[in-house]
């Protein structure tokens, strides 16, 4: 493929791609702190839970010397992950999977809206959008859509705080032309001032449907920018409607111009492939694409916790009341060791499903909660955030259930947790780590999502082993220091009721 040089000539007259209209979606997915990823309608994401993601690691640029060439053993012994860089500074990942002549292939950038500039929030996403129209110099919009379709392929795209990815689903022999197609668009992007209007219009309307339409996602949205002080985790994703109405074509430009480079970029390739395959084929495609200048991220740093906040929304959609209390806690990649492992099975103990003790306390013996559940999210650059969440079954209050969670976190942070139901969390834990090899993209995301923000791949392959390591005592630690009510932040979602419209 022809490279030319980076410009971003005018071509007014490419056709619009008739499936640039069809990008909203919501799925129900948005939490209350709205961490999901913002992606494209017409395929899920990546099924993976991302919980993986964000281990302790290494910056840009010294995750980048840890790269080599030698295979690596992986948490699953039959898939062996390899990696090596291009001259251009690309780090490249193969996961051979032989199972299924299917290949999954994934371009992440290190960039998020996290890294958006201030007054820009959204601005991450709508260059995604604009990406994903794929008109290039060298492809009209669209063209890259029906290549996929013609293949029986699939490809979508999605952005979170802390990067931005791509990814194609197709057979082997169409590798090429998907990398091909990926690396022409990591450097060729031809927006016109249609696509700017179009693609601005699809993410305003994208924000009605996913947040404004969704009460709990604007609470979502109240208690994330109430959670965080600092951090621009407190910005959504998809960005303020105020600013969003403002993105323009310079905006898009320097964004695409600073963060769409090669050097800013992992690919991950994982399927029927051989690494030696893969490194020739990333050689020959994106290999020709030319590095930028370095970049660093720099974020504000969260000031210490030390005030408990409440955020409430009131709204006549709502039938059923739900709370949400969250906390600042460290994240894979900032937690001293041991720690981030400690509030994944803190999490898991405390609410991560039918067998936690809130399920079991709440719903099942106490009969008081409709469900009740935890969450940790470890997959962030920076700081990251600890939550439970709770709801009333029949004439039990709200009250009733933020009672009963306060005194199981309590109970743990006394007591401590058993060893019986700590080796069940670590089973249950490295039993989906086992099973998201079974599907492409989950791995694949695996290792993208780690190495976008600053991991490496021991970082990936290890992680069952720290996960056994975790002692009681741990769990018991993390509990005590980082679920304190009086450093939290709690989300109430109430019905309006009759006698309270006034």
């Amino acid at each position: 493929m022809e490279h030319l040089a980076r410009g971003w000539p005018l071509t007014h007259s490419l056709p619009l791609s008739a499936a640039s209209t069809q990008h909203l979606q919501n799925k129900g997915q948005l939490t209350l702190t709205q961490t999901l990823p913002i992606g494209r309608s017409r395929k899920e994401k990546p099924s993976v839970t991302l919980r993986f993601g964000c281990l302790r690691g290494t910056l840009f640029a010294t995750a980048l010397a840890f790269v080599t060439t030698a295979p690596v053993l992986a948490a699953n012994d039959d898939i062996k992950a390899t990696n090596f860089l291009l001259d251009n500074g690309m780090e490249v990942v193969v996961i051979p999977d032989n199972r299924a002549p299917i290949v999954t292939h994934m371009v992440w950038y290190k960039i998020g809206s996290a890294d958006e500039p201030p007054g820009k929030s959204g601005i991450a996403h709508f260059v995604e959008h604009l990406m994903f129209k794929a008109a290039t110099i060298n492809h009209a919009a669209g063209e890259f859509d029906r290549a996929v379709a013609e293949i029986g392929g699939s490809h979508n795209a999605f952005t979170s705080q802390d990067y931005t990815a791509f990814y194609e689903t197709v057979a082997p022999p169409a590798l090429e032309q998907m990398m091909s197609f990926e690396a022409d668009r990591m450097f060729n992007l031809s927006i016109t001032d249609d696509d700017i209007k179009t693609e601005r219009d699809v993410i305003i309307e994208e924000r009605r449907s996913r947040i404004d339409n969704d009460p709990q996602a604007v609470l979502g949205e109240a208690v994330d920018a109430t959670l965080w002080q600092n951090q621009p985790y407190r910005i959504p994703v998809i960005g303020w409607m105020q600013e969003m109405e403002k993105l323009d074509w310079t905006d898009a430009r320097a964004f695409y111009d600073k963060y769409y480079t090669p050097n800013n970029a992992v690919l991950v390739v994982a399927g029927d492939v051989a690494p030696e395959t893969v490194k020739a084929l990333a050689e020959k495609t994106y290999g020709t694409v030319p590095a930028a200048p370095g970049l660093t991220r720099i974020r504000p740093v969260e000031p210490g916790q030390n005030t408990k906040r409440t955020v409430t929304l009131t709204d006549a959609r709502v039938s059923v009341p739900n709370f949400s209390t969250h906390w600042v806690v460290p994240s894979y990649r900032t937690a001293e060791r041991g720690e981030a492992e400690a509030l994944d099975l803190l999490a898991e103990i405390l609410g991560g499903g039918t067998r936690s003790r809130l399920y079991q306390q709440l719903v099942v013996k106490q009969g008081i909660a409709a469900e009740a559940g935890a969450h940790f999210e470890g997959t962030m650059l920076d700081a990251s955030y600890f939550s439970i969440h709770g709801s009333p079954r029949g004439d039990a209050k709200l009250a009733d259930i933020e009672a009963a969670v306060d005194a199981e976190i309590a109970r743990i942070a006394r007591d401590g947790v058993t060893s019986d139901e700590l080796d069940k969390a670590k089973d249950r834990y490295v039993r989906s780590v086992i099973f998201a090899h079974e599907q492409q993209d989950s791995i694949a995301s695996m290792y993208g999502s780690t190495l976008a923000t600053g991991g490496n791949l021991k970082d990936v392959e290890e992680r069952p082993d720290r996960i056994r390591k975790v002692t009681a005592d741990q769990v018991k630690a993390v509990a005590a220091r980082y679920l304190v009510s009086d450093h939290s932040t709690t989300g109430y979602l109430l019905p309006l009721l009759p006698n309270t419209e006034n």
